[in-house]
């Protein structure tokens, strides 16, 4: 990255090479930040996280993976306090939603709300870009999708993304492997071996956490120990060649 010269004081000043340094800054805390992935299926989304765990932390808790409503959740790479206030903000959005309209809201209703929000921070001075993107992925009346916001305040739908560290590597893996027929056993496979090209402890399920919401279902449920040990054994058809 090019000198800043006092351009990286406020995000709301260009350089002169129309760069906005804070939230290049922010996007490179995204980029330091453990993997992040979500994944659609015929079936329903997955989302999987690499966590660092430590030796005394309680094991059935991520702080990584959020749900905002029964059928929509977050999985996030970054600055993970950031993302909590994203999260209580997407809730009290989603609920609003619910007691205005009577209706579920819609996951890309969500996406653009969250996205707008962040994109404000780079407009004001005295506040500082988001240091966190997130996968929200949920099942609404449209069907299976997942969106991905950055500091920016952009947001994009994708069918498999990878967002942290590592995660150009990880999403060519994803576009080689990936296939939108693929059932969410397979897609669970496929994120676990993911996660597992860029983890430093690449056997095993404890640094992993997931979630999931099903097409029969349409709700949020966080996935067993025992299931992802079950989809960590059909990982390795996924090994990369």
């Amino acid at each position: 990255m090019m000198a800043s010269r006092g351009y990286d004081q406020t995000p709301t000043m260009y350089s002169p090479d129309g760069r906005i340094y804070q939230v290049e800054y922010a996007i490179e805390t995204v980029k330091r930040g453990t993997l992040a992935i979500g994944i659609c299926s015929k079936e329903g989304v997955i989302m999987a996280v690499e966590e660092k765990p430590r030796t005394l932390q309680t094991r059935n808790v991520t702080q990584k993976i959020f749900q905002v409503d029964y059928h929509i959740g977050v999985a996030a790479a970054g600055y993970i306090p950031d993302a909590r206030v994203q999260v209580d903000n997407a809730r009290f959005f989603s609920q609003g939603n619910r007691m205005t309209y009577d209706e579920s809201v819609e996951v890309a209703t969500v996406a653009k709300h969250l996205a707008d929000n962040s994109h404000q921070l780079t407009q004001y001075g005295g506040v500082r870009p988001n240091g966190v993107s997130l996968i929200i992925a949920g099942i609404d009346q449209k069907g299976e999708s997942i969106y991905v916001t950055d500091p920016s305040g952009t947001y994009v739908q994708y069918a498999a993304i990878a967002i942290g560290a590592g995660s150009d590597d990880v999403n060519a893996f994803l576009e080689k492997h990936y296939n939108s027929d693929m059932n969410l056993d397979d897609a669970a496979a496929l994120a676990i071996a993911a996660i597992n090209l860029k983890a430093e402890q690449k056997e095993g399920i404890n640094h992993i956490k997931m979630a999931k919401i099903t097409a029969e279902t349409k709700s949020f449920e966080k996935v067993s120990e025992s299931d992802l040990q079950n989809y960590s054994q059909n990982a390795s058809k996924f090994s990369q060649e």
